[in-house]
């Protein structure tokens, strides 16, 4: 599900600061430099220092997303120096500008500006301490997990393949054997020792990088950027999963029945967890290509978007443009021609690329772009609309204060895409001319089309909140490198079922295997991004006056949808979450109920098949 691996450089300090690293000593005029002479701070000195610091952001910002851009497209020895040297400079100016911040906090400012010295204050991925070697370090050490992740490859028959590939041989294999070669032979392409050892001091440096801005931990940083204390968006992660929990228990069952019945005891029980190589993805965090085995009986047959999109003649970039076409739907105007200029939509030949999809504003206006090494399939059907989601986002909040260029929380911008994609329905496809309307399933078949569902959105997330909560973990010192993978495994099995095919030597660093490990992105946004896609297609769906099962509407063409949702992503950060949710939904509490309300046909379905099954594992 690629879906899940994309991410976002916008202009706000994320294209500069996403994975990088560290500050320089701090300016003449902050706090540590300050002297007892000097006169008490002003809001008017506040108002200065945010109009220069904006500026020197903005300024730098359009420097850094380029450098990255080519590297992401050039990987070489020459475009990781450059990155390394970006990344530092950008971080010793930006961990600058947050250790400054200090000088103000007693100062009663408006809540504009309040609101603006957290973003320079939290909004950093990774800081380091007042040390330029720190700075260097740390550089060096995002660049080689980065780039070891982009560029490993495993052989295969003789060829050497990259991970692009090996996804694709998870999601279609049922060779249980070769399953588990590549499984384990992608966590030996990327020097999973080095990677580990190298995870481990980055770990260092950026906690200390944390607890000079203020924080006990990076840990606690991360999780300051939700308008809350830290303890509590904890919890409310832990409370968001628990509405959520008993529809992955019913589907963890059902699927594992299955799979216990295509491979038999030895290779698949009929209880406990399940093997993480059986389940059609290369992390098992989409069960989705499981759609031919884990079928819902009596549900009649599912339509093969992949094989529509095939008969249909599509290419990558009739790909995009079908998604592209859906946002102009509701009212928005086109992309640029820039974008389509200058976005890499198919993979090159004759380079190596970071095959992770991404979606970019390089100068805060309107370079829009994405970077997706497309494939004509289902997938990556569902993948455009997410990453366009991005770019229309991107380009609503670009009138906004530089630093109010970004989602209202991060769990937003993953949202707005796959919130577009639960509109992908039978009655869509049909209005965009893939599907017959004859061939439109009827009510009967509304079972198999939310497992189809359900496999890709609800084995998804405890993988989600799982992944943070490794890593909360070992920036709070509760796992330590030794116990790194063990550790991770342990998780694994608690929020997900599932256990590794092989057993794990003690130089094996799993969770490197997922991209956002490697290139250290918070991965939170993912989990709450499905909690609050459900919400929005809930209320648009209440806006449009839907009357009919929640799964089967969609709200293609519905300009006064769009209007209000527009609404919303103009908002961007320059206000609470809360207010920005409420703009939309009408509520102003992230709710899981909508997916409940989503699957209910199904987890009644369920509930009656698992009745005779242990289900727990």
């Amino acid at each position: 599900m690629k879906r899940l691996m994309t991410g976002v450089a916008s202009g706000a300090l994320l294209a500069v600061l996403a994975g990088c690293s560290a500050p320089n000593e701090p300016a003449a005029g902050s706090q540590a430099a300050a002297t007892e002479t000097e006169a008490p701070v002003t809001v008017a000195d506040a108002e200065q220092f945010l109009a220069d610091a904006t500026t020197e952001l903005r300024e730098f910002s359009e420097f850094g997303a380029r450098t990255a851009w080519v590297q992401n497209n050039f990987i070489t020895h020459d475009t990781n120096w450059l990155l390394e040297r970006m990344s530092t400079q950008g971080t010793e100016m930006a961990v600058r500008l947050a250790t400054e911040t200090a000088r103000f906090n007693e100062l009663e400012m408006t809540t504009e500006m309040s609101r603006q010295m957290n973003v320079l204050r939290a909004g950093i991925t990774l800081p380091a301490p007042a040390d330029s070697a720190a700075a260097a370090r740390l550089s060096e050490l995002t660049t080689r997990m980065g780039s070891a992740y982009s560029t490993g490859l495993m052989e295969i028959d003789g060829e050497m393949v990259d991970h692009n590939e090996l996804e694709n041989i998870m999601r279609t294999s049922r060779d249980p054997e070769f399953l588990s070669h590549v499984w384990a032979g992608w966590r030996d392409s990327y020097n999973p020792e080095q990677m580990s050892t190298d995870y481990a001091e980055m770990v260092e440096i950026a906690n200390a990088g944390a607890r000079d801005l203020g924080f006990s931990d990076l840990a606690e940083m991360w999780l300051s950027n939700y308008d809350m204390p830290a303890d509590e968006m904890e919890a409310e992660v832990e409370r968001l999963w628990g509405q959520v929990e008993p529809l992955y228990e019913q589907l963890h069952c059902a699927v594992r029945s299955e799979l216990n019945g295509l491979y038999g005891d030895e290779i698949q029980a009929a209880d406990g967890p399940i093997r993480a190589d059986l389940l059609g993805n290369m992390w098992a965090q989409s069960w989705a290509s499981l759609a031919d085995v884990a079928s819902v009986s009596d549900a009649g047959p599912a339509y093969d978007l992949t094989q529509l999109l095939v008969d249909a003649e599509y290419d990558q970039i009739r790909m995009v443009e079908t998604a592209e076409t859906f946002f102009t739907s509701l009212g928005m105007e086109e992309l640029p021609d820039t974008f389509w200029e200058r976005s890499l939509i198919i993979q090159p030949r004759d380079r190596q690329v970071a095959c992770h999809a991404s979606a970019w504003n390089l100068d805060s206006v309107d370079d829009l772009r994405i970077k997706m090494c497309t494939r004509v399939n289902a997938d990556d059907f569902v993948t455009v609309h997410h990453e366009l989601g991005h770019n229309f986002y991107q380009r609503a909040y670009n009138q906004q204060d530089f630093l109010f260029q970004g989602g209202a929380h991060d769990g937003f911008h993953e949202a707005i895409g796959d919130f577009i994609a639960l509109s992908v329905t039978p009655d869509y496809l049909v209005q965009i001319g893939l599907l017959d309307a004859a061939d439109v399933p009827d009510a009967s078949a509304d079972l198999g089309l939310l497992m189809d569902t359900a496999l890709d959105k609800i084995a998804f997330l405890p993988f989600a909140v799982m992944m943070d909560q490794w890593r909360w973990r070992v920036l709070r010192g509760e796992i330590q490198p030794d116990n790194y993978n063990d550790a991770w495994w342990e998780l694994r099995e608690s929020y997900q079922g599932i256990v590794p095919p092989v057993e794990r030597g003690e130089n094996a660093f799993d969770p490197g295997s997922k991209y956002h490990i490697a290139n250290n992105v918070p991965y939170l946004r993912y989990f709450l991004s499905f909690i609050m896609q459900f919400q929005f297609h809930e209320a648009a769906c209440e806006m449009a006056g839907w009357e009919g099962p929640l799964h089967r509407c969609s709200i293609y063409g519905n300009e006064e949808v769009g209007a209000r949702f527009n609404a919303m992503m103009e908002m961007g950060a320059s206000q609470p979450w809360p207010d920005a949710l409420e703009a939309f939904t009408g509520t102003r509490e992230m709710d899981g109920s909508a997916i409940i309300a989503y699957f209910q046909p199904l987890m009644t379905h369920l509930e009656a098949e698992n009745a005779d099954r242990d289900c727990g594992w």
